[in-house]
């Protein structure tokens, strides 16, 4: 047994406002230099929607992730052949029409502009070319058009449902969306990490934060193909890969990353987890119904005395498996089991949770009234404004039965609070919600309190990164003293 730890995430997508405020607090620290004008390590797409770049989740058009060959599994858009046939073509990149050109506005010409009778007008420039050009997409195009023939009719996750289910999705009196922030899964099994021709991205050992190495990448661009969330992005001035990298320069002196710390809805959650590396290939090869439920299972009980011990063994400091029994991540994934990992099909185990939202309920008018009751509470499920296959297909590979489990907890949930709210807890209609939904009272009042009232310790739970132990086993600690942060120790040279 490998024990291993891991800094991970959780958006709670019921909270998120759609405010945008995270991606521009990522864009402001780290993508403002020239040739990361199109890059959003972190962006906020609408659901149904076909989010950034133009349709990422068609893996049959990008290749991205594993796909399972008889017991094991294999890199979808490279192997070795293909790797050395294609090392100079990558025939499955994004192009810079599915991200969108990146523009400002000639601002001098409000400025400059002489006195007349005409509103002077700032004209966009395109910020690759700096010719003038008609700006026909963004980063966030489709936002909040979860209606549109055009966006979210293209939505990939809608081929889980029957003609008759999308035509009804798309009913005036069914619209409905809600947003899914999107950043580095920084996954346990990264697929950019395994098609690296030159070795230039790695996952740290002490917290299991995936980083390219920009002295080492020669920009051969794998690693945008095989992410199947396309957040590995090029710079076309520097020729190097960039990502997210959760902001890790904080996190080592223990601040939440800049999307976290500024999020308006106080969706965000990050604590340490500890999982087991020996088991990693045998978790992302099984059958994509058990994926979800093998990948809780990678995730370990760090009050376990022999987990405990063991993690010692493997290296992991006692103050990490501190910050692991303190982790609110731990509880929403592994204790509650109400957080799931976004597209587990890809098998990446990504280390980024999701708690789905509450979808209203279609009602239908009797005698002039707009009726939304139903006698059994959890019959709602089926008469969600979006069709439980399609959450099953973000969230459980399909596992419709699975995704269900989840909703139940969550409207247990609010039920409960509800119900104590009105006094009337002892009904029998509680404790026969509680029954089916698998959770108890206490359950139902810790997730209320982590969800509705959680302070800043509560929802950052950050572990020492004691990155001591990691510079003392290289060569000359002292080359690396003070370098932290993005960017070079010495200039880029293209083509070597």
């Amino acid at each position: 047994m490998d024990i291993r730890a891991q800094v991970s995430m959780m958006f709670h997508l019921d909270k998120c406002i759609g405010c945008h405020t995270c991606s521009i607090a990522c864009k402001n620290v780290w993508t403002d230099r020239q040739g990361t004008e199109y890059m959003w390590w972190n962006n906020v797409e609408t659901k149904p929607g076909t989010g950034y770049p133009t349709q990422w989740e068609d893996q049959e058009q990008y290749k991205g992730g594993w796909k399972k060959e008889g017991d094991d599994i294999e890199l979808r858009a490279t192997n070795k052949a293909k790797g050395l046939a294609n090392i100079f073509h990558q025939p499955y990149l994004p192009s810079i029409d599915d991200y969108y050109e990146p523009w400002t506005y000639k601002y001098g010409d409000l400025i400059d502009a002489p006195a007349g009778d005409d509103q002077p007008t700032a004209r966009p420039v395109s910020l690759i070319t700096g010719d003038d050009i008609d700006i026909q997409a963004g980063p966030n195009w489709d936002d909040d058009l979860g209606g549109s023939p055009i966006y979210a009719a293209n939505d990939p996750n809608l081929d889980a449902l029957t003609p008759e289910e999308r035509e009804t999705l798309f009913e005036i009196e069914r619209l409905v969306f809600f947003y899914l922030p999107r950043i580095c899964n920084h996954c346990a099994n990264p697929s950019c990490v395994a098609s690296c021709p030159s070795g230039a991205l790695y996952k740290r050992g002490e917290d299991g934060i995936v980083l390219v190495n920009q002295n080492v990448c020669r920009g051969w661009r794998y690693c945008v193909s095989a992410c199947p969330y396309k957040k590995v992005y090029y710079n076309w001035k520097t020729g190097k890969s960039e990502k997210c990298i959760l902001c890790y320069p904080r996190l080592e002196t223990g601040q939440a990353p800049a999307c976290f710390h500024s999020c308006v809805g106080r969706i965000r959650y990050l604590g340490v987890v500890l999982y087991d590396g020996d088991r990693i290939h045998e978790i992302a090869s099984v059958d994509e119904s058990q994926l979800v439920a093998k990948q809780r299972e990678l995730i370990l009980n760090p009050f376990d005395p022999e987990v405990i011990a063991q993690a010692e063994r493997s290296g992991v400091h006692s103050s990490v498996i501190e910050a692991a029994q303190k982790s609110p991540v731990y509880k929403f994934v592994k204790e509650w089991e109400l957080a799931l990992p976004l597209h587990p099909e890809f098998r990446t185990l990504p280390m980024l949770f999701y708690v789905p939202p509450l979808l209203p309920i279609a009602g239908k008018v009797e005698n002039g009234t707009y009726n939304t009751n139903s006698e059994d509470f959890f019959s709602s499920l089926e008469r969600a404004r979006i069709p439980m296959q399609y959450m099953a297909k973000l969230f459980t590979a399909g596992n419709v039965d699975l995704i269900e489990q989840t909703y139940r907890k969550l409207m247990a949930v609010r039920l409960y609070k509800r119900a104590e709210e009105m006094q009337h807890l002892e009904h029998p209609e509680i404790k026969e919600a509680l029954s089916k939904a698998k959770v108890t009272a206490a359950q139902c009042e810790a997730i209320y309190r982590l969800t509705s009232l959680p302070t800043m310790q509560d929802r950052f739970v950050i572990p020492p990164m004691h990155r001591e132990y990691a510079i003392a086993l290289m060569e000359d600690p002292a080359t690396h003293k003070g370098s932290t942060g993005i960017g070079f120790r010495t200039p880029p040279e293209r083509g070597l």
